[in-house]
């Protein structure tokens, strides 16, 4: 069975012509959007459907995106809500210091001393540099900058990140 990657989802339709408004969760908008790539479209209690990009653009904080063969609002309003998915093996080779979200969410963090400081719940992306949010136990959730000085390994075979904590980067209070 293969296994899929959510690349957004579908939350409006966006004018007459067949273009819909798209959440996206991929770090590569430009390639899986790009004109002539698949997307699988899933939603509850139907088969997936695949569908080809015939345009992109970018408008607010959405993709605009339009398939071959749904020229119209007439065509594209049943797939609002739906889930557009890529193949887990159609996934680009990434350089060596990048991860894909679903590699590291999960994980467990650890300090250099091998102490477990907790595992990455979510992950966010407010600027410069990813943040990673580290759920503890019984303490708050840590928020942990994707930065050379913070993170020194990530192991994704076992699962396992290892950080180098700045003073006052975590706050140890309840």
């Amino acid at each position: 069975m293969t296994d899929y990657l959510n690349v957004g989802k579908i939350v409006n339709t966006q004018g007459l012509k067949g273009e819909v408004r798209v959440i996206s969760q991929t770090d590569f908008p430009e390639l899986r959007y790009k004109k002539g790539a698949v997307l699988l479209l899933f939603q509850e209690r139907k088969n997936p459907v695949e569908l080809t990009i015939k345009s992109h653009r970018k408008h607010k904080n959405f993709d605009i995106v339009s398939f071959e063969g749904h020229p119209s609002i007439n065509d594209v309003e049943k797939y609002r809500d739906g889930i557009l998915k890529v193949a887990k093996d159609q996934l680009n080779t990434l350089n060596e210091d990048e991860f894909y979200y679903h590699e590291i969410i999960g994980s467990k963090v650890i300090d250099e001393a091998g102490t477990e400081i907790g595992k990455v719940k979510e992950i966010l992306s407010p600027g410069a540099n990813d943040v990673w949010v580290v759920q503890r136990v019984k303490k708050k959730d840590a928020l942990i900058p994707y930065i050379e000085s913070v993170v020194k390994k990530v192991d994704i075979e076992k699962g396992e990140i290892t950080v180098e904590i700045p003073e006052g980067l975590i706050d140890d209070e309840d």
